[in-house]
């Protein structure tokens, strides 16, 4: 089995066999990260496409096997933030219809935070209310389980930043959390 590194030595002469195995390799990880951003599953399967493309385009500046997978992933977060400015989003900014069971056997890709399907649905909700900055990093974090250095890489920030902006959101998370704990109680009691 070739390494991410030969295989983006060989993507980088023009290489169609080493881009089908590249995919096949990272395919599951990019979809299931744009999945989490856009809440849509065509969305994610057409930037998941275009970052593909992307990658073929830029295939000589990358080099290095242990930074393809943050690289790759910068390209999807880029690709992304491309997608949401486009007036292809801003058109259909209220259509979405976020699912968990639509990302089928990408399920792997990705860490369950919740116990119960409703906690993750509510979790789910609660991240859509974070900042983009906040919830590109949570996602990278909690259910990419990309280490700070990989997200900061990610995310052309410094460490010390991302780590700011998981305590943020964490915190942000914890208050909904509270939040609704405190209306449960409070309903509980009627």
């Amino acid at each position: 089995m070739q390494t991410d590194d030969e295989l983006a030595a060989l993507l980088q002469r023009g290489d169609k066999q080493a881009l089908d195995t590249l995919i096949r390799r990272h395919y599951q990880l990019v979809f299931a990260y744009l999945y989490r951003c856009t809440g849509d599953y065509h969305t994610a399967c057409d930037l998941a496409q275009e970052t593909f493309v992307k990658l073929v385009r830029a295939a000589g500046t990358q080099v290095k096997a242990e930074s393809l997978k943050p690289w790759l992933l910068r390209i999807a977060l880029n690709t992304c933030r491309d997608y949401y400015r486009s007036r292809a989003y801003k058109t259909q900014r209220n259509s979405t219809d976020y699912r968990e069971e639509l990302l089928g056997s990408q399920q792997a890709e990705i860490v369950p935070l919740g116990q119960r399907q409703e906690e993750r649905e509510e979790l789910e909700e609660w991240l859509e209310t974070l900042p983009d900055y906040q919830r590109e990093t949570m996602i990278l974090r909690y259910y990419h389980d990309l280490r700070i250095k990989e997200i900061a890489e990610v995310t052309a920030v410094g460490e010390s930043t991302v780590k700011s902006r998981l305590k943020q959101g964490l915190d942000k998370l914890r208050r909904q959390w509270k939040r609704g704990q405190s209306d449960e109680s409070k309903s509980n009691k009627r």
